[in-house]
């Protein structure tokens, strides 16, 4: 059987998962710089609209006979205000009924107060509170925009309906009339505007951000997989060294039985590692194949039984359990049969060899069962998934 492998990325799947949650991360800080930002609007659209209440509301009842439905309205659109401003000084969003009940009652204000002024008064300086209406409309609408475009419309056609049935208006009241309704609504409606463009370079702020952390993060778990890579090959080669060493001072002779042993089995296991740092779908058959690979090369003739569905391992169990295989491999002489088994609730490796030695301790988590028959040596290991 032959596998193509691509040479893994690890750091892969844990990566996938860290996306996922990156993103909900990512719409938890969009979510948090937009309510920075219409709270911070609503605090200087509070202070616009207080003003505009103290300065001309009451400048105007101070100025000018009104009637007392006039009055009322006023104190109405400052009720409305100090509501608002229970949430708004504490950064808190508005509730849906404040929201509701303060719409309804500012178009009521500002319908009355226009059905009592005086003919030909209209967009005057005694018609003030239709100017406010719209400040108060963005303070309490600000981050319901169809729902403050349609109430804004509503005011001025409003307003506008009642200008023209109170009687016919001469070229100079509709002159002034356009200008007012057009000043107004234009500084009203750039409000928004400049809202808006604050939430998208918010917005865009966090996905910079955003895309930073990820950046970061990525580098980190590229340099901490070279790094596991780099202490993994190292625990094995410094198992290796020592032979190599020995090898070359001749402390060791390459013919004895014990070195060419040695010898395999570091072959075996530095095959294995290679192995491990593939990206297969069935990591734990593409090991044991390349543990199979190395004592066929050394001429044992090995056969490989699989049976199963693949059953996700971590990479640790893993080694675990090819770790006894590769010693068994290692130790045979002429023939070896390799099988593994995954069911539902256990994974085993296990391993007849003509090695007549016993090989595997108990690693961790996986069991390991070792027995010598004659000139046979049978070794299984057990993980045990739940």
């Amino acid at each position: 059987m032959t596998e193509h492998a691509t040479r893994a990325r690890p750091w892969a799947t844990p990566l996938i998962a860290w996306r996922d949650s990156a993103g909900d991360h990512t719409s938890d800080d969009s979510r948090e710089a937009q309510r920075h930002v219409f709270a911070g609007v609503r605090l200087i659209l509070l202070g616009v609209t207080a003003v505009l209440q103290v300065s001309l509301g009451f400048g105007s009842l101070l100025a000018h006979p009104h009637h007392l439905a006039a009055r009322y309205s006023l104190a109405a659109s400052v009720l409305v205000t100090l509501v608002c401003a229970f949430w708004v000084v504490r950064r808190k969003p508005l509730p849906t009924p404040v929201v509701v009940g303060g719409l309804v009652t500012m178009l009521t204000a500002s319908a009355v107060a226009t059905a009592v002024l005086p003919t030909h008064a209209h967009f005057g300086p005694t018609h003030w509170l239709w100017g406010q209406v719209g400040w108060s409309l963005l303070l309490l609408l600000l981050d319901r925009v169809p729902a403050l475009l349609a109430a804004l419309t509503a005011h001025v056609v409003l307003g506008v309906g009642q200008w023209l049935l109170a009687g016919t208006p001469d070229r100079g009241e509709i002159g002034n009339a356009g200008v007012v309704v057009l000043s107004v609504t234009s500084l009203q409606l750039g409000a928004l505007l400049m809202t808006r463009f604050m939430l998208r370079n918010a917005a865009q702020a966090v996905e910079v951000a955003a895309e930073r952390e990820r950046a970061a993060t990525r580098a980190a778990l590229a340099e901490q997989w070279d790094q596991d890579l780099r202490t993994g090959f190292a625990g094995q080669l410094g198992a290796t060294l020592p032979l190599l060493a020995d090898l070359a001072d001749g402390v060791l002779d390459p013919r004895a039985d014990d070195t060419r042993q040695r010898c395999a089995l570091a072959a075996t296991q530095l095959r294995r590692l290679f192995a491990e740092n593939d990206d297969v779908p069935d990591p734990l058959v593409h090991e044991v194949t390349a543990c199979v690979h190395v004592a066929e090369r050394r001429g044992v003739a090995v056969s490989l039984a699989v049976s199963g569905a693949p059953v996700p391992v971590p990479t640790d169990v893993r080694r675990e359990l090819t770790g006894p295989l590769a010693e068994a491999l290692s130790a045979a002489r002429e023939r070896a049969r390799v099988s593994l088994l995954r069911t539902g609730g256990e994974v085993r490796v296990a391993v007849v060899a003509d090695a007549g030695v016993e090989v595997g301790t108990a690693r961790g988590r996986v069991e390991v069962e070792c027995g010598t028959y004659g000139r046979h040596t049978r070794m299984e290991a057990r993980w045990r998934t739940s």
